[in-house]
């Protein structure tokens, strides 16, 4: 699997017209909890996200793990937020806990920002931003910035979510523990992964908020 292919899938929806196509592991666990956090609470793309990060924490083996418990019981809009201090909740070493959370503190944003540049085209209303500008030049112009070379520039950016997943799991998991991978295929039919193929699962990502 390619780069771009990874990276694509870390920043798609996930949702069932969206589905993963590469096998799953930590980094789509992440992305996963990152899409939970921004839900509505007691919304129905809650219920979405979170029976998709339960299930693939599932699959995974991480759902007993501190980081499994934490995102199962913790409500949205405070996931991320959370996350740096399970160190604390983890056994580590206490000499070095707090040099842990800080590291984490500033992976986790890293990590955030990423997906948030890297997806803020979903929030466009329709059209790109500047579509009803009238000079054709100046709007093309706008365009090629908003589209053409952001794209270019940013999947440089974002090759860092490659690397950081690594070190968040070693953080969090231990060394080597985050090489783990499962197909969706499987989670669906052993850990009640949402079905896209589901009708109701597609009505319910569907729905409004």
């Amino acid at each position: 699997m390619d780069q771009q292919t990874r990276l694509t899938q870390l920043m798609s929806l996930y949702s069932p017209d969206e589905q993963p196509r590469a096998p799953l592991d930590f980094g789509d666990y992440l992305s996963l909890v990152w899409r939970l956090d921004q839900c509505d609470p007691a919304s129905t793309r809650e219920t979405y996200y979170r029976a998709c990060v339960v299930a693939l924490g599932a699959g995974l083996g991480i759902d007993a793990h501190p980081l499994g418990r934490l995102v199962t019981l913790t409500s949205v809009g405070s996931l991320y937020a959370q996350i740096p201090n399970l160190p604390y909740r983890s056994g580590a070493q206490a000499v070095d806990v707090p040099d842990r959370r800080a590291a984490l503190a500033q992976l986790m944003t890293i990590r955030a920002d990423i997906l948030r540049l890297g997806t803020y085209h979903q929030s466009w209303g329709g059209a790109f931003p500047g579509s009803g500008i009238l000079e054709d030049d100046l709007r093309e112009r706008v365009f090629a910035v908003l589209i053409t070379a952001y794209q270019g520039q940013f999947t440089n950016f974002a090759r860092l979510l490659l690397v950081t997943d690594i070190v968040i799991g070693n953080l969090l998991l231990g060394l080597g523990s985050p090489a783990r991978e499962i197909v969706l295929p499987q989670l669906i039919r052993e850990y009640d992964y949402p079905d896209p193929s589901d009708a109701r699962v597609r009505r319910a990502f569907t729905a409004p908020a």
